[in-house]
C-alpha cells in the first residue's frame, strides 16, 4: 500500500497532506569513510526542537501552560476506587495421565467504582498541597525520593511535587522483586519512597539493607501488623500515609511555601528524573533525565501528533510509569489538553471485574498505547474467539476484512457497521488511533489491528532518548516502519561490517546513532559507561546497538540488534530480535524466545503456547482431536503438538520471505508463564536470554543432539 492508500483508515483524524514534505534530509554529509550522513526530520532541518511552547523549559512549567491553557474546562486526570476484592472458587477439570482430576482455584475480582475526574486546576493544587507535606518533612533539593509504585493518579502527584521542589526522583517497576528494588534505593543513596500499602510485604524485606532511606510514603489500606512490624525493623524511619502527608502540608505557612517553592524551581539542567532500566542483560542503570531532556522530548511528541488530538479527549493510561513511555506519554497528555484515565492491566476486560464494567467499557477512551505483547493477546484474542464462532461468523469477519483492505466502498461500510464495530465495542467504541512501542511488533499484527479496531501506529525509543526516537505520524502511514527521525533529535547510521550492514548498501543500513536536545547526559554513577565511546562517542552521539534501515519515504525501519546477532554453523548471522517479531505472531504462541548458539545449523524457539487457539486446532484435527481435553503441561511435552506449533512456525518463517537457516529446527514448549518475579521476563516484559536458556538447557540441547 502506498501511504495515500490509508487514509481510509483515518477518517477521524485531521491529516495534513505533504506536512512532513521528504519526511527526513540530510544535514550534513558523512563525517567518516564507514558511516552515513547526518539525517534530520525534513520540518525541524534547520533548528531541532527544545521545547513544545514559549516559556516553556522545565515540568513545572508544563503543568502552569496548561492549568492557565485548560483550567477547569477539561480534566487533567480520572481514576477508580476499589470498592472491594471479590475471591471466587472455581472447580476445574482437567485430564492428567488419561484420568480426570478436578481442582479448586481462587480468582481474585475486583469491583471498582465509577471514573472519578478532576480539573487541571485542582490537579495542580493537589501536586502543591503534596510538595508541602515534602517539604515539612524535611524533603532536601539533594535528596532522592524513589516511586514503587504501581500506576496511578498518586505515582504523578508524587512525581510532579518532586520536582517542583528539585528533588529527583528515582523509578522502581512495582514487579520489582527484593534484590531489584535493593539496588534502586542505594544506588541514588535514596532518602525517601512512595509506594503502595500491598507493597510494604516487600519492603520489609529490604529495610534493613538500605541505610540512606529516611521517609516512607504509602497510600491504600495498610494492616497494622505491616505497619507495626516496618516501624520495629527500623525505628529511625518516618512511615506517613499519603492523607497524612496533605494534612501535615497544610499546616505550612503559605508565605514560606511560596518562598519555598520560588527558591527550589527547577532550571532546566536540574535533574527530574534517575529512571531505571529493566535490566534484560544485567543490573538496572539508572539514565539521568534532565527537564530540558523531557521537555524537548514533549515537543517532538506535540510537534508529530498534537494535531491529532482533541483537547478534551481521554488517553488510556495503564502501561508502568517506571517506563519511560508511558511517563513521557501522560507528561504529553498534560501539555496538549487530554486526561489521563489511569487502569489496570487486569481489569481491562469485564472479565477482570465483577458488579463493574471493565476499564475499557467505563472510560470509553479515545487514544491507547501498548507494547507488542498487548497487542498481540488482543488480536488472537479476536482470532480464537472467531475459531469457536463457527464457519459462518468467520466467513462474515474475513469478508468484512477484505473489503476494507480493498477499500470497497459500499462492502467495506456495511462489513464495518454489521461485523467490525462489534470488536471496537470490546475496546470502548471510540478509540481514534493506538500507538506501539517498547518493542517491534509484526507488520501482520500491526495491519489486523488498523483493519479492525483503529489505525495502529509505531513509535521507537528508549530510556536514554526519553522514549523518542521515531515517530510514526498519521501523515506518513505505513507498516514496517518505526517512523520519523523525532524533531528533537538527528540520525546517522554507523556501518556494522561483520554482519553486512553498511550504510553504502541500497538502501543504507547501520547502527542507528542519535544526538540532540532530549537524549541523556548519561547513567548515574556509571563513568564506565558514560567514558565508554562504543556508547557515548565524544562528539555527542550515543550508540543504541539497533541495526536500522532508512526507506524511500524518510522512514526508518528497525531490522535488528547487534548484541542479538548470532554466526550460525555456516558463518551466516541471524537476527534474533528480527525473528521473534514475526515467530511470536503465530495464532499458537503466547510468549517465545527464539535461542541460537554459535555454531549451531539453525535458531530454535522456547514457546509459551497460546492454549486457546492451540486447543482449537487440535479439536479440529481428526487425528489429534483426542489431545484437546489433555492437561496444557502434557501438551507441552507431547511431540505431534510440538510438531504442529513448530510446522506453523515455520510456515509464517516462509510467509514472511526467512531464509532457510532462520527458519526454526525445533520447539521447546513450556507451560510455565515467564514473569519479573521468576525472572525470565524483565519488568518491561523484555524476555532475559540467558535466564531462558539455562533454565531450559536440557530441551534445547536435545533438540541440537538430534537436528
Amino acid at each position: 500500500m502506498s501511504p495515500t492508500s490509508f487514509n481510509h483508515l483515518m477518517t477521524a483524524l485531521p491529516l495534513r497532506p505533504n506536512f512532513f514534505g521528504a519526511g527526513s534530509v540530510e544535514v550534513a554529509p558523512p563525517a567518516g569513510a564507514n558511516e552515513g550522513g547526518i539525517r534530520r526530520l525534513a520540518i525541524s532541518s534547520t533548528k531541532l526542537v527544545e521545547s513544545p511552547a514559549p516559556g516553556v523549559f522545565t515540568i513545572p512549567d508544563l503543568v502552569d501552560y496548561a492549568v492557565k491553557k485548560y483550567g477547569e474546562r477539561y480534566s487533567a486526570v480520572a481514576w477508580r476506587d476499589v470498592i472491594r476484592i471479590h475471591e471466587e472458587q472455581k472447580e476445574v477439570v482437567k485430564v492428567v495421565a488419561g484420568k480426570e482430576v478436578k481442582e479448586t482455584k481462587v480468582w481474585k475480582l475486583a469491583e471498582l467504582g465509577p471514573y472519578q475526574f478532576i480539573n487541571y486546576v485542582e490537579f495542580d493544587k493537589k501536586i502543591k498541597s503534596v510538595a508541602a507535606g515534602l517539604i515539612q518533612l524535611g524533603i532536601k533539593k539533594e535528596h532522592v525520593v524513589n516511586i514503587y509504585s504501581q500506576t496511578s493518579v498518586n505515582w504523578q502527584l508524587l512525581s510532579h511535587a518532586c520536582i517542583l521542589l528539585s528533588t529527583t526522583i528515582a523509578t522502581a517497576y512495582d514487579t520489582l522483586g527484593v534484590e531489584g528494588l535493593q539496588h534502586s534505593l542505594n544506588e541514588p543513596e535514596s532518602y525517601g519512597l512512595f509506594t503502595n500499602a500491598e507493597l510494604l510485604s516487600v519492603l520489609l524485606q529490604v529495610l534493613p539493607n538500605t541505610p540512606h532511606l529516611q521517609v516512607v510514603v504509602y497510600d491504600g489500606i495498610a494492616t497494622p501488623s505491616i505497619v507495626e512490624s516496618l516501624k520495629s525493623c527500623r525505628p529511625d524511619i518516618t512511615f506517613i500515609h499519603l492523607d497524612e502527608l496533605i494534612t501535615l502540608g497544610s499546616t505550612l505557612d503559605p508565605t514560606q511555601f511560596a518562598s519555598t517553592l520560588k527558591e527550589r524551581r527547577p532550571t532546566p539542567d536540574t535533574l527530574a528524573c534517575i529512571m531505571y532500566t529493566s535490566g534484560s542483560t544485567g543490573a538496572p542503570k539508572g539514565v539521568c533525565l534532565s527537564n530540558s531532556n523531557l521537555i524537548a522530548s514533549v515537543g517532538s511528541i506535540s510537534l508529530v501528533f498534537g494535531p491529532h488530538i482533541g483537547e478534551g479527549q481521554i488517553y488510556l493510561a495503564y502501561l508502568p510509569l517506571a517506563h519511560v513511555l508511558e511517563f513521557m506519554v501522560e507528561l504529553a497528555a498534560l501539555f496538549v489538553g487530554i486526561t489521563s484515565g489511569y487502569a489496570r492491566p487486569k481489569t481491562l476486560t469485564d472479565a477482570g471485574v465483577k458488579n463493574c464494567r471493565g476499564d475499557l467499557a467505563e472510560l470509553k477512551p479515545h487514544i491507547m498505547f501498548g507494547v507488542p505483547s498487548v497487542w498481540e493477546t488482543i488480536r488472537k484474542g479476536i482470532v480464537g474467539k472467531l475459531n469457536e464462532a463457527g464457519f459462518i461468523k468467520q466467513a462474515l469477519f474475513n469478508g468484512a476484512l477484505a473489503a476494507k483492505k480493498a477499500q470497497t466502498p459500499l462492502l467495506s461500510g456495511l462489513g464495518e457497521k454489521v461485523v467490525l464495530s462489534k470488536l471496537k465495542e470490546a475496546t470502548g467504541g471510540r478509540l481514534v488511533f493506538a500507538m506501539n512501542g517498547g518493542a517491534p511488533i509484526s507488520e501482520a499484527t500491526q495491519e489486523f489491528l488498523s483493519l479492525t479496531v483503529m489505525p495502529m501506529f509505531q513509535g521507537y525509543g528508549m530510556t536514554e532518548t526519553c522514549g523518542m526516537c521515531c515517530l510514526l505520524p498519521p501523515e506518513a502511514m505505513r507498516f514496517g516502519a518505526v517512523g520519523l527521525p523525532v524533531p528533537s533529535l538527528e540520525v546517522k547510521f554507523l556501518d556494522v561490517p561483520s554482519a553486512g550492514y553498511l550504510s553504502s548498501n541500497s538502501p543504507p543500513q547501520g547502527e542507528i546513532c542519535v544526538r540532540g536536545p532530549s537524549l541523556t547526559k548519561g547513567y548515574y554513577k556509571r563513568p564506565d559507561l558514560n567514558d565508554d565511546e562504543t556508547i557515548f562517542t565524544k562528539d555527542g552521539w550515543f550508540r543504541t546497538g539497533d541495526v536500522g534501515q532508512w526507506n524511500e519515504d524518510g522512514t526508518i525501519s528497525v531490522i535488528d540488534r547487534i548484541k542479538n546477532l548470532v554466526k550460525l554453523q555456516h558463518g551466516e548471522y541471524i537476527a534474533l530480535e528480527r525473528l521473534e517479531v514475526i515467530y511470536k505472531s503465530s495464532n499458537f504462541v503466547t510468549n517465545l524466545c527464539i535461542h541460537a548458539t554459535s555454531g549451531a545449523p539453525r535458531p530454535l524457539a522456547i514457546i509459551i503456547p497460546h492454549e486457546v487457539n492451540l486447543r482449537q486446532a487440535l479439536k479440529s484435527n481428526p487425528k489429534l482431536s483426542n489431545l484437546a481435553q489433555e492437561d496444557l503441561h502434557t501438551l507441552c511435552s507431547h511431540e505431534d503438538v510440538k510438531a504442529l506449533v513448530l510446522k506453523a512456525c515455520v510456515d509464517l518463517g516462509r510467509q514472511n520471505g526467512f531464509k532457510p537457516v532462520e527458519l526454526i529446527c525445533g520447539v521447546v514448549l513450556t507451560a510455565t508463564e515467564w514473569t519479573p518475579e521468576n525472572g525470565l521476563v524483565t519488568a518491561a516484559q523484555k524476555v532475559v536470554r540467558n535466564k531462558i536458556a539455562k533454565t531450559f538447557e536440557s530441551d534445547i540441547n536435545n533438540i541440537y543432539t538430534s537436528a
